[in-house]
């Protein structure tokens, strides 16, 4: 009977009045200046949306601030007018957002009620828009606050507390669980800055109109080319730092159905050697690159050192000198699995190093320095179970779950 109700409350609603943004009272940025995705250096004009703060899209949206810009597309904070509440906007070309957008649309069919459909970014809607030059594709999502990159700055030493690290990895792996098990799904390019942090539900809408209101009241910075404006970002971060749950993002990369198992993917930073070997990978290249990420949330910095020789150059080579200091040599019969011959440049036919780069003297014992004692002790545990050269040797995202450290107090 409620849900009926509810149901019919919404039929009945009328839209709230479009809201009337000021055009004067901000900072013009010159025009010799390169701003936000201007910055990028295949930059056109032509393949970005001109949003206009104060714009209404499909009669609903109406746009009330930037939040951000990627490689192809923008991101805004916009008024859902028919249902009075806050929502994010991200508008580029189509081919930009397809990948991802096929991804989204895939999650929304499936029907499940693991907790972890929740810590991964939902889409509302989605639509297709038309300027003069050409379409442009919408995604709608529930609004989120800042990255755990960002948030991560906030801290003495950039180093998140232990236990917000532990709270963090709980909801990131509970995400994963839900992708791998449940949506058949290889995020492929997990990192923190793919990582958001949620609105709290009892002080979201405070943030949010707070948001607006700065907007209203204190214009962002804008530079204006002919009939093109170009508004620089402002931050959605809550006043009070008060945050609601990690959310898992961006899955533009990711993989479910056929695909490519040898394909390139990963950041440079969080490759797992399956990746680098050229050997077919699946869903535990995620949890590899976890392991590699909980390095950068206790502020230890890297775990691998990626570049290496007189102009400290990133190459494979430095990558896997460093994976062989800190792990130790790999299977021989894992090297063997390799479909092309990359890997004789650092192996031997006995899986001996024989790359020119010297395997530094250091071991994972040595190289986190953060923690001491039994902490440090069950840390690391908890680590050599996501970073192992064979992937069917790596824990499960379920498994890590219920880790010793990760659930002490």
């Amino acid at each position: 009977m409620s849900a009926l109700l509810r149901i019919a409350r919404r039929l009945v609603r009328n839209p709230s009045t479009p809201r009337q943004f000021p055009a004067t009272g901000f900072e013009l940025i010159t025009s010799s200046h390169l701003v936000e995705e201007e910055q990028w250096e295949w930059y056109k004009p032509e393949e970005f949306y001109p949003v206009r703060i104060g714009e209404i899209f499909k009669s609903q949206y109406q746009v009330v601030g930037k939040l951000g810009y990627g490689a192809y597309a923008t991101a805004w904070l916009c008024r859902d007018l028919y249902d009075h509440k806050h929502v994010t906007l991200k508008i580029g070309m189509p081919e930009a957002l397809e990948g991802e957008l096929r991804v989204l649309r895939f999650l929304r069919t499936i029907k499940t009620s693991h907790s972890g459909s929740l810590l991964v970014r939902q889409m509302l809607d989605d639509f297709q828009v038309d300027s003069k030059n050409g379409v442009f594709q919408c995604v709608v999502h529930p609004p989120l606050a800042i990255s755990i990159k960002a948030f991560r700055r906030m801290f003495p030493d950039r180093a998140l507390p232990v236990s917000l690290v532990k709270l963090v990895l709980k909801h990131l792996l509970l995400g994963l669980d839900f992708l791998h098990t449940e949506a058949k799904m290889i995020h492929t390019d997990i990192q923190e800055s793919n990582v958001l942090l949620g609105m709290n539900e009892q002080t979201a809408e405070h943030d949010l109109d707070n948001f607006e209101k700065n907007e209203l009241t204190s214009p962002s910075a804008r530079k204006i080319e002919g009939d093109r404006v170009i508004y620089t970002s402002r931050p959605l971060v809550p006043l009070i730092y008060s945050y609601g749950r990690p959310v898992l993002c961006d899955l533009s990369e990711a993989r479910f159905g056929e695909y490519d198992n040898v394909a390139d993917i990963q950041p440079y930073q969080y490759r797992a050697p399956e990746v680098i070997f050229d050997i077919p990978w699946g869903e535990k290249v995620d949890i590899w690159s976890v392991g590699v990420m909980i390095w950068d949330l206790l502020g230890n910095g890297n775990l691998f050192r990626t570049t290496g020789g007189p102009d400290d150059k990133q190459d494979n080579i430095y990558h896997l000198a460093h994976m062989v200091a800190l792990l130790g040599p790999p299977p021989k019969e894992f090297l063997e699995r390799t479909k092309g011959d990359r890997v004789q440049n650092w192996f031997d036919e006995n899986g001996n190093w024989r790359g020119a780069a010297e395997v530094p003297k250091i071991n994972l014992e040595e190289a986190e320095k953060r923690l001491d004692g039994e902490e440090k002790k069950l840390f690391l545990d908890f680590v050599r179970k996501m970073l192992k050269w064979k992937p069917e040797e790596r824990s499960s995202a379920k498994d890590l779950l219920d880790d010793v450290w990760l659930n002490k107090d």
